[in-house]
This record gives structure tokens, sequence and C-alpha cells, in this order.
């Protein structure tokens, strides 16, 4: 673990968030924190990327508060404690995976594309069976809440 990873930013309570690599031992807390998210993630498989060092965390005052969980420089799952959202754990984390991969690549709903906006991805639309949908712009959006899209941020 590098001190760069260790990104902090002050929230609302005055502790601050720490991003750094997570540990095997704590699954339970990645795990907690991606189904508060409401993310269908793996237990099997965040472990596996937990010992292999592609699993991020946000920790505050002890607790795990967001994870960021990476396949390569895909984003397989990103997610912050619901206490915690809003203040700039999940960016943290996102800034954190960049730095170590220099390019990161994200799936997600419309619901969450303000998120990925915000953050600098190239973002395009993708058709419920993956591909992008032809003729459609980088940043069309018709509001329907089951739109999906793709983006791609790179460290430049």
């Amino acid at each position: 673990m590098e001190d760069a990873e260790s990104d902090r930013e002050a929230d609302g309570a005055g502790d601050a968030t720490t991003v750094r690599e997570g540990d095997p031992d704590e699954l339970v807390a990645v795990m907690r924190v991606l189904d508060a998210g409401l993310l269908e993630a793996d237990a099997g498989e965040v472990r596996d990327r937990l010992a292999a060092g592609d699993c991020l965390v946000a920790e505050a005052s002890g607790r795990v508060v967001g994870a960021l969980v990476l396949d390569g420089d895909y984003i397989d799952a990103v997610a912050a404690s619901p206490s915690r959202r809003g203040r700039g754990v999940g960016t943290a984390l996102v800034r954190a995976a960049l730095d170590r991969r220099g390019r990161l690549v994200a799936d997600f709903d419309g619901g969450v594309r303000p998120f990925y906006e915000s953050l600098g991805f190239d973002i395009e639309e993708r058709n419920r069976s993956g591909s992008r949908n032809e003729g459609a712009g980088a940043v069309a959006d018709t509001g329907a809440g089951d739109d999906r899209f793709r983006g791609v941020l790179r460290d430049e």
C-alpha cells in the first residue's frame, strides 16, 4: 500500500475518509457496503478481488464506509454506506482506482449517470444486450430508469 493511495476527504462529521487497498479479512464489511448499495456482488468474487489487491475501501473512524471492486480496469462495483453518500466517498474511490489503473470502464444504470458524468467519464448509451445503440449520442438520455450506459475514464 502506497501513501499516494491514501486520499483523505473531510466529511460532514469532521472525520477523514482514507482510501486504501482492502484486506481479505474485510470481506464481511465490504459485502455490507455493497449490499446496502443494492448491488448484486458475489462474495466469492469479492473475496478473490480482495486477495488480489483489486478492491479498494474507504475507511472512516476505523469503519469501512465505501468499497470499489475492480476486474482489471473494469469497475465491477462501487458503493458508499448510506450515511456517507453524497460526501465524496465514491469520488475518492474512483480517483484512487484511476491512479492505479490509468483507465477505468464502468457499466451502469441511468440513475447513477450523474455520478459518472461528474467524474468526467465519456458515456455512451447501451442497449439491453450490452452493445452500443446506433445513433445514440454520448450524452443522450431518454430519462427512462432502465437505460444502460458504459463510461470510460482516462487519466490525462
